[in-house]
């Protein structure tokens, strides 16, 4: 069995152990910024998502601080069952939209300032149950990679910053003055209350809106922590582009809700530093996108950079940090005046992929966006359907046939290599600006196989990219 397989098979037996059920299909969500991979799960008009994670440490956290969450009254997913040693578990399918999803589709609507304004107070009013509430009876030596955000940790998000931006952006600096700044700051914030639940990485992709609920997922990296942190990350992530207004305001009602519910919160020492953790989670972030663009080669993440770079302009001129810093300042300078940075900025939905599905026997359908090139994907080598009596009034689109053929080792094989191909040209089309791209996928008779494969792809694309995605099963509209 290739190494790729192993997490299918592998979360296709716990299923059948938990449930009792065979798994008519295990699909590949779109990867995301981790490491760790997730898989819908079906059976019947059942769904959970199946996890895969290598690191045994982070699975472990994850679990336990699941539990202490729900225990304390948090939506978070329920983990119906686990096996560590194999570094996989089941949890509750929270279906697709993210507040970041969401916020996309509001976007242009009428009235979008104020739906904004809405869903973020829904998400800022559950914070006292993550941030307070879930601290009591935590067993913070269980958190990883490590149990308090201390100073290890902050050194750390600000060597990410230098290591994985400004040197592949070749952003000079003295190292020993850009240390020493990285020293005042973190002892200065380290002087701020640290004795709540920490998220950690508490941002929109993070955020599931479900069943009319707000849902918080992906807390492996919580810990102890200040309170500032997470409402920085809500606030000033890169991908939302939050207006200043609405970050005020925003800001304005945090202090709000924190000030009725707990005495003891302090208004004027939470603003004191909060400012300072804004910009150790924009460093941080910052170097995150370094790191997946430069580094692991994945330039879609650099497309967040400029937003962030606004952010980070926005805090220079509206809340400097209060400390004699030597050479961060600087350092902020070059990278707001790079004009590399600029080449990032794109238009999404200045850019459509059309999918086509046809037959063979009638032809490759014509490119008529003059631009030539795409992909055509043969599927005629692919297990078909359609030599069963059973599927041969079916299409791709069909539940019988997809099932067929998403138990099929070679077609998930085929499907996983077309869509890296697709996802490498996507990336690079948008970077540099192109506006379409065509995919065709063809079979013998165009009802099976490239309808199934069509489809797939364009689910893929809708989940990973904010493009126009335009689909034509040409055998299909004919008959």
């Amino acid at each position: 069995m290739a190494e790729k397989d192993l997490p299918i098979s592998l979360l296709k037996a716990l299923y059948k152990k938990y449930s009792g059920n065979f798994a008519t299909s295990i699909v590949p969500l779109p990867e995301s910024g981790s490491y760790r991979r997730y898989y819908r799960i079906s059976a019947g008009n059942e769904t959970v998502m199946g996890v895969h994670n290598a690191d045994m440490l982070e699975n472990k956290a994850f679990i336990y601080l699941n539990r202490h969450l729900l225990k304390t009254g948090n939506n978070v997913p329920v983990v119906y069952t686990e096996d560590l040693d194999r570094n996989i578990y089941l949890e509750q399918d929270l279906g697709d939209i993210t507040l970041l999803d969401y916020l996309e589709q509001i976007r242009k609507e009428e009235h979008s300032d104020e739906r904004t304004l809405e869903i973020y107070r829904r998400v800022i009013d559950a914070m006292p149950g993550l941030q307070v509430h879930a601290a009591a009876g935590i067993d913070y030596s269980v958190c990883y990679p490590r149990a308090e955000f201390d100073v290890q940790s902050m050194m750390w998000d600000m060597n990410y910053f230098k290591y994985c931006l400004l040197k592949p952006l070749k952003i000079g600096f003295f190292e020993q003055d850009l240390e020493d700044d990285f020293t005042r700051i973190v002892n200065w914030l380290n002087e701020a209350v640290r004795n709540s639940f920490m998220f950690r990485d508490f941002q929109s992709r993070n955020i599931m809106l479900s069943g009319g609920s707000v849902y918080f997922i992906d807390f492996q990296g919580g810990r102890k922590g200040p309170l500032q942190y997470d409402l920085a990350s809500l606030l000033f992530e890169a991908k939302t582009h939050l207006p200043a207004f609405m970050r005020g305001q925003l800001l304005d009602y945090y202090i709000g809700v924190f000030g009725k519910a707990f005495d003891w919160f302090d208004a004027g020492k939470f603003l004191k530093y909060f400012y300072g953790f804004v910009y150790l989670r924009q460093m941080q972030a910052m170097g995150a996108y370094g790191f997946r663009g430069y580094i692991e080669r994945k330039p879609l993440f650099l497309q967040s950079l400029p937003y962030a770079i606004d952010g980070l302009a926005w805090l220079m001129e509206n809340q400097p940090m209060p400390l004699n810093l030597k050479s961060l300042p600087q350092v902020f300078e070059r990278l707001i005046r790079l004009p590399k940075i600029k080449e990032y900025e794109t238009r999404h939905d200045s850019f459509t992929v059309t999918i086509n599905s046809f037959s063979y026997k009638n032809g490759i359908p014509q490119d008529n966006s003059g631009n030539g090139g795409g992909f055509v994907f043969d599927c005629r080598a692919l297990s078909n359907p359609g030599r069963y009596e059973e599927y041969k009034d079916l299409t791709g689109k069909d539940k019988p046939v997809v099932a067929f053929l998403e138990n099929k080792s070679d077609v998930l094989d085929f499907l996983a290599n077309t869509i890296k191909l697709v996802e490498q040209a996507v990336d690079v089309y948008i970077h540099r600006g192109f506006v379409s791209l065509i995919v065709s996928y063809g079979c013998t008779g165009g009802q099976h196989r490239s309808v199934f494969m069509a489809e797939r792809l364009s689910e893929f694309l809708k989940n990973k990219y904010h493009v126009n995605v335009v689909i034509h099963h040409h055998e299909l509209e004919q008959s």
